[in-house]
This record gives structure tokens, sequence and C-alpha cells, in this order.
């Protein structure tokens, strides 16, 4: 009988942490704003809403898809201008002698718990040890999934000269861990190195890693500019006028990094996070000459299948007659031309 109890209460338990990690997750919950979308709103939703996406929901099936081992053939300390999609939102860009890491997330859960929170479905196409000296890490918003505090910790202790962009109101998260080199930046506000200018742009979204911090840092993508080309990601998204307005600031980029996955279910994501379908208007509205999916195939955030944004995204591009949207293999390289 006290083991029965036991597990019912670790049930118990373990149901509650994952509510809680799902609140820092994907659920805006009513709150005081400090910031909002451009549109005047901030994205709320009422508890009930996730009590009935849990009650109602349907498990994906979970695939891990493939690795790919072409980066093994450059030398990423010595060749330049190339990207390698290390999965989730974490890309690798070295243009021009810049090393350039984005949302780093190397950990084994997207979660602020170590043994809880959502897990990974690949491991990271490479591992921290595996890169060149990193000179440059964006952040475009604070869930856990892409402000990964145990990785940046491992990268400032590997390198203590990385310059770390963050959005307006997350700098306490590094002054706690003790990561300097920290510049937060509220939306259009830019930062100029060597020949590069990041810039960091509105997209629709929100920002939540507790239960009382809603909405008080800043969200956004990165426009990064150089005296030949430009490389945007656009973090995490819901669709929004934000795309046109970057093109007509800042100017299309040439490749730009697009979320495509954590959509369904769609009554209560699509303010939040593109469908494949959004993806490619995003695309279109910055006028892109390249762009790449991201945001899928990492971790199980919601309830499409693993594969489920690659297939939705192939056939849109099909319908729409396009070709210059794909998705990567994790660790595949793309060179920067």
């Amino acid at each position: 009988m006290k083991l029965l109890k036991k597990h019912l209460l670790l049930n118990k338990l373990t149901i509650v942490i994952k509510l809680l990690i799902l609140v820092g997750l994907v659920m805006p919950q009513p709150a005081i704003a400090k910031y909002k979308n451009t549109n005047g709103i901030a994205i709320d939703k009422p508890f009930s809403d996730l009590i009935k996406w849990q009650r109602n929901q349907n498990e994906p099936i979970k695939t891990s898809i493939d690795l790919s081992n072409s980066w093994k053939s450059l030398d990423l300390n010595i060749d330049d201008n190339y990207t390698i999609w290390i999965g989730h939102s974490t890309f690798l860009i070295k243009k021009h002698g810049l090393s350039i890491l984005t949302d780093p997330i190397f950990s084994e859960r997207a979660s602020p718990f170590k043994n809880f929170g959502p897990k990974r479905l690949i491991p990271p196409a490479l591992k921290i040890s595996d890169l060149p000296d990193i000179d440059m890490v964006t952040i475009s918003h604070n869930h856990y999934d892409h402000l990964d505090i145990r990785s940046l910790k491992l990268l400032y202790k590997l390198n203590p000269d990385i310059i770390f962009l963050i959005p307006k109101g997350d700098k306490g998260i590094f002054d706690k861990n003790n990561i300097m080199n920290v510049v937060e930046f509220e939306w259009w506000e830019s930062f100029d190195i060597d020949n590069f200018t990041f810039t960091f742009t509105p997209v629709q979204h929100w920002s939540r890693r507790g239960l009382f911090d809603k909405n008080k840092s800043l969200w956004g993508g990165w426009y990064i500019k150089s005296s030949d080309y430009s490389i945007f990601h656009a973090g995490d998204t819901g669709y929004s006028n934000d795309f046109i307005t970057t093109k007509e600031k800042l100017g299309s980029p040439k490749y730009s990094f697009i979320p495509i996955g954590a959509y369904e279910p769609e009554w209560f994501m699509a303010a939040s996070h593109v469908n494949p379908e959004d993806a490619i208007k995003i695309m279109i509205d910055l006028e892109s000459e390249f762009s790449f999916g991201m945001h899928w195939a990492t971790f199980t955030l919601t309830d499409e299948d693993t594969i489920e944004p690659k297939i939705r995204l192939e056939r849109a591009l099909e319908n729409a007659k396009l070709n210059n949207f794909t998705t990567l293999t994790p660790g595949e390289v793309v060179l920067l031309e």
C-alpha cells in the first residue's frame, strides 16, 4: 500500500512538473505584460486552454532523423563562409572569419530541470567540443529551448571573450550565472563588429521562464548584415507583418532560417508558432533568396509527428511551384556564396 501511494504521488508530481514546464515553453498566460507585439497585443492564453489541450492531446509519432557527418570534411576554424544546422534553432555560421552561434542548445532536455521536460530525439550534430572558436552568440528569446543556460555556461567557460547578443530584459539570467560580455537589445537596435551589423528585429511571440515573468523580456529575430549579403534568423514566431517591415527597413536577406515546427494544435499554437505554409509566407515577405527550416525534429514540444513539418513544407512548396526553401540534415554543410 505504501508503495502504491508513493507511486501515485510520484505520478502527480510528474504531472505538475510537466505543466510547469509547458507554461515556460508554450503557454503564455494572462498577465500584465511589459512587452507586447508590434500589433499592440500580448499573446495570452487562459490556463483552461492548456488543460483542454492536454486532455485532448494527440500522441505524435516520434522519429529520429538521420545526422550528417559532412561537417567533418571541414576544418571549422580555418575554413570560411559556411553554415551548419546543429539542431532545433541552433546554427553555426562562419563568415569572413567571424564564428556565430544562434540559440545554442546542446543539453539533453529543453527544461529548467535535468531529469524532466522535453528530451532530445536526436543528439546535437556537433558537440560543443567540436565547435570552432565562437565569437558571437545570438539569443532570440528566453524560452528554455532557445536560451539554454547550461550550454551558454559551457561556451563561456571555453571562450570568455564570446559576445552574447540578447533581448532586453534577459541580462539578469547571465549575471546570475557570471557570464560577461552581454549586450541587451530593443527592437531595431544594432551592434557593429568588424564588417558586420547585427540588428534585433520584431517577430510575433512572447517570453517567459517562470510563473511571474511573462513578457518581462523581449523576443525577436536577428538580421546579420555583412559587406556582401545578409542572413536572417527568425527565432520563434507566429505569422505577422513584421517580416515585410524587416525587408523594408533592412533589405531582403540572401539566407533566412525560419521555424517550421511546434504548431499543433493550431487553435492553440498559431499566434506563437507558424506552420510550414506560413513559414513560406515569411520567406516571400522577406524576399529571401534561400530559406532553411528550423525548430523541428529535435524536441517533441507539440502534437505534430516529428517529420510532418518537412512533409507539409515540401507539399506546400510543390503547390506554390517554389524551390528555394528546404530542410537540412543536422550536420549538413551549406556553403555561403
